[in-house]
């Protein structure tokens, strides 16, 4: 008696795809080492039993996603790359465009990436780490004072020194990734349809105070201002219901 169940068709896999794959797993897997170099494009024909066309195309995709750097002039192969923000920000900012990723994911992922960051900076921040994130704050206040173009790149810094004195190496790939997608949004938000500054003095001081409870070592203060702060600055962007999640985890 046969069984009752669906298969989907079997799709034709490209050979430069099994060549990608292959090279992916070692590196992912660190039997290629970060920094290390690819055999040629000669040696790799030879391998795979390839024509150079097949090979170009595998190293073209895995250079797109960010593994692998052709740097003109070297001998030998393409080098491996340490994991870069670059690359999930190029997937993420794909996946808003095709809609394969909403919006509002974003932004409450974000939400939750800057109020657990946050708290974790509160507790194990260094005292160089504070004196950083300190100036940041200070020349953000002053960018904001002076209208200055520069206050989202003032901005992005802090939370940046933010992420890496959380300790986690996650948060800090991540937020730069997730705040490089909606770097748009933090420019279009800090000029708003105004020409003043009121924006961004308004965000001077909300990080300002997010600094002072990081300062004193106050986790839960700490992460509860980062969290309202994403919700309140990408709030009104989403629709009434996604507005309501939002602020349900931003507390």
């Amino acid at each position: 008696m046969s069984t009752p169940h669906s298969f989907a068709p079997a799709v034709p896999i490209h050979t430069y795809q099994r060549i990608v794959e292959q090279i992916e797993h070692a590196i992912v897997s660190g039997e290629i080492p970060v920094g290390a170099q690819l055999a040629s494009e000669r040696e790799l024909m030879v391998q795979f039993d390839v024509s150079r066309p097949t090979v170009r195309e595998a190293l073209r995709v895995l250079q797109s996603m960010g593994l692998i750097e052709s740097k003109p002039g070297t001998r030998g192969g393409p080098q491996v790359l340490a994991p870069s923000p670059d690359t999930l920000r190029r997937s993420l900012r794909a996946m808003l465009g095709t809609a394969a990723l909403d919006l509002a994911e974003l932004v409450q992922y974000r939400v939750v990436l800057e109020g657990s960051a946050s708290a974790l900076a509160a507790l194990q921040h260094s005292d160089a780490q504070r004196e950083e994130m300190r100036a940041a704050v200070e020349g953000m206040q002053a960018a904001a004072e002076a209208n200055a173009e520069e206050f989202a790149d003032l901005d992005l810094a802090f939370h940046t020194l933010v992420w890496n004195a959380s300790g986690n190496r996650i948060f800090a790939l991540s937020g730069e990734a997730v705040s490089g997608v909606l770097r748009g949004l933090m420019h279009r938000d800090a000029e708003g349809i105004h020409h003043d500054n009121r924006v961004k003095l308004e965000s001077a001081a909300i990080d300002r105070g997010l600094f002072d409870a990081i300062a004193r070592r106050d986790a839960v203060e700490a992460g509860t201002i980062a969290r309202r702060a994403v919700a309140n600055r990408f709030g009104p962007l989403l629709e009434p219901g996604q507005q309501e999640a939002l602020a349900l985890l931003a507390g």
